[in-house]
C-alpha cells in the first residue's frame, strides 16, 4: 500500500547506508494534547485506504513513512501487501483476512505457564531487537500544572504484521516490566489513536494467558481499514455515574470503557481501567483490551459516529501458546471483529457461526463471568464520589 512522502517525515528514516544505522540514535515524535484529534474523524463513504483519508496527521506521516521504509529494507519476517479481505455474512460483521505468512512465520510464543508471571531476561525480550526496528520515540509533553508525566515509549514495528502499519508500543524496555497493562502504556496507546486522523488506527493489549507471546510490556498498533462491530455495539451501563458498562453484543461479551476529551477525563479512563486489570492480573485470569475510536456508550449501533475512544476489556480463559489447526487464535483483534486467518482453505470456507465457535471456547464460564462482573462494578463504585 503506497504512502504519499511528506516532507516533515525524512527524520523518522533510516540513513541510507546499513553501517550508520547502529549510531542513528532514535528520533523522538513528541506531541502536546492539542495534536489530539478529538472531532471530525469518521469513515468515508466507499472503501478506505491510507491514500484517501483527509487528510493523514503528522503521526500517521511519521509511522507510515518510517514502517513502509523498514518494509523496504526488508527488516521484516515477509512482505506485507494488500491481504484477501472479506466481511463474513451475518449479523456480526466480521472483517476476515489472509495472512498465511503471519501463521507461519511469526516467532513462536514463550512458556508462559502464568498470568503473573515475571519478566525474564534470558527470553527474548525488546532489549534484544535489531538495528533500524526502532522507528521513533513517542513522547508526550505534560505541560500543565498537575499532569501526569508520560514515561517514553518506543514505537517498534512488528516483525511479523498483522496489518500495515503493525508497530508495538514499548515503554522503556530496559526495565525490563513483565506483560501487566501499566497506566503509563495505556494512556500512551489511548493517545497514539486519538493522534491519528485514521478512524482504522487501533491499539491493543494481550495479556500473559491472553496470547501475548513476549513476556515484555508492549501493546499492539495498526491500521485497518474497515469498520469493526465493537465500534458502535450497543451497550448497558453498570455503574450509575457512567464509568462501567458491558457489551452484550456479538462477537463477544465484554467491558466497555469511553471517554470523549483529553486531560481529566482521560486520565480517569486510564486509572479505571488498570485498576480492572490489575484485578484480573491479581486473580491470575487472562484478558485482551482493545481501543478504538467509536461511538458513546448506549442502544446506538452507529459505528459512523466516531465521537470518543472506547476502551473494551476481556476477560477469557488462559490459552498458552498457538493452537495448531484453527482458522485463527482469539486476541485483541479477533474478540473486536477482525480475523487474521492462517491457511487459503480455511478463509475461503470460514462462516460466522464457526467463527463465533472458535471465539465462544475461549470465554469464560457464565458463572465466572457474572464473579468478575460484579467484583469490577464494586472496584469502580470505590472511587471517590
Amino acid at each position: 500500500m503506497a504512502i504519499p512522502h511528506a516532507s516533515n517525515e525524512t527524520s523518522y528514516l533510516l540513513p541510507p547506508n546499513k553501517e550508520d544505522w547502529e549510531g542513528h540514535g532514535i528520533p523522538d515524535f513528541v506531541y502536546g494534547q492539542e495534536e489530539l484529534v478529538m472531532e471530525g474523524v469518521q469513515w468515508p463513504r466507499g472503501a478506505l485506504s491510507l491514500l484517501n483519508t483527509p487528510p493523514l496527521s503528522h503521526f500517521d506521516s511519521a509511522l507510515c513513512s518510517a514502517w513502509r521504509q523498514r518494509m523496504e529494507l526488508g527488516l521484516f519476517r515477509y512482505p506485507l501487501g494488500a491481504l484477501p479481505t472479506q466481511t463474513l455474512p451475518g449479523t456480526v460483521g466480521f472483517v476476515a483476512q489472509l495472512n498465511v505468512e503471519r501463521g507461519v512465520q511469526r516467532r513462536r510464543p514463550q512458556n508462559i505457564k502464568s498470568v503473573r508471571q515475571e519478566f525474564d531476561p534470558e527470553q527474548f525480550n525488546f532489549n534484544q531487537i535489531q538495528p533500524g526496528e526502532v522507528l521513533f520515540r513517542l513522547h508526550g509533553k505534560r505541560d500543565r500544572p498537575g499532569s501526569v508525566q508520560q514515561e517514553d515509549i518506543l514505537v517498534v514495528i512488528n516483525v511479523s504484521p498483522l496489518e500495515w502499519g503493525h508497530v508495538l508500543l514499548v515503554p522503556e524496555p530496559a526495565r525490563g516490566l513483565p506483560q501487566r497493562l501499566l497506566p503509563g502504556a495505556l494512556r500512551a496507546g489511548v493517545e497514539a489513536v486519538l493522534l491519528s486522523s485514521h478512524p482504522g488506527f487501533r491499539v491493543g493489549f494481550n495479556s500473559l494467558g491472553g496470547l501475548a507471546s513476549v513476556n515484555h510490556l508492549h501493546l499492539h498498533g495498526y491500521y485497518l481499514a474497515h469498520r469493526l462491530p465493537v465500534e458502535g455495539a450497543p451497550s448497558e451501563p453498570l455503574d450509575p455515574r457512567g464509568r462501567l458498562h458491558v457489551l452484550q453484543a456479538l462477537p463477544a461479551p465484554g467491558f466497555l470503557f469511553y471517554t470523549s476529551r483529553p486531560g481529566p477525563d482521560l486520565e480517569a479512563l486510564v486509572s479505571r481501567v488498570c485498576r480492572a486489570t490489575d484485578y484480573l492480573t491479581d486473580c491470575d485470569i487472562a484478558h485482551n483490551l482493545f481501543v478504538t475510536r467509536g461511538a458513546p456508550p448506549g442502544k446506538t449501533s452507529s459505528s459512523s459516529a466516531l465521537s470518543g475512544v472506547r476502551v473494551i476489556l476481556w476477560p477469557r480463559k488462559p490459552s498458552f501458546g498457538i493452537k495448531e489447526g484453527e482458522a485463527f487464535n482469539v486476541a485483541l483483534c479477533e474478540l473486536a471483529g477482525h480475523l487474521p486467518v492462517k491457511t487459503a482453505q480455511d478463509f475461503s470456507s470460514l462462516t460466522e457461526a464457526a467463527a463465533l465457535a472458535l471465539i465462544r471456547e475461549c470465554l469464560l464460564p457464565p458463572a465466572q463471568a457474572e464473579d468478575v462482573q460484579v467484583a469490577l462494578v464494586a472496584l469502580i463504585g470505590q472511587e471517590e464520589q
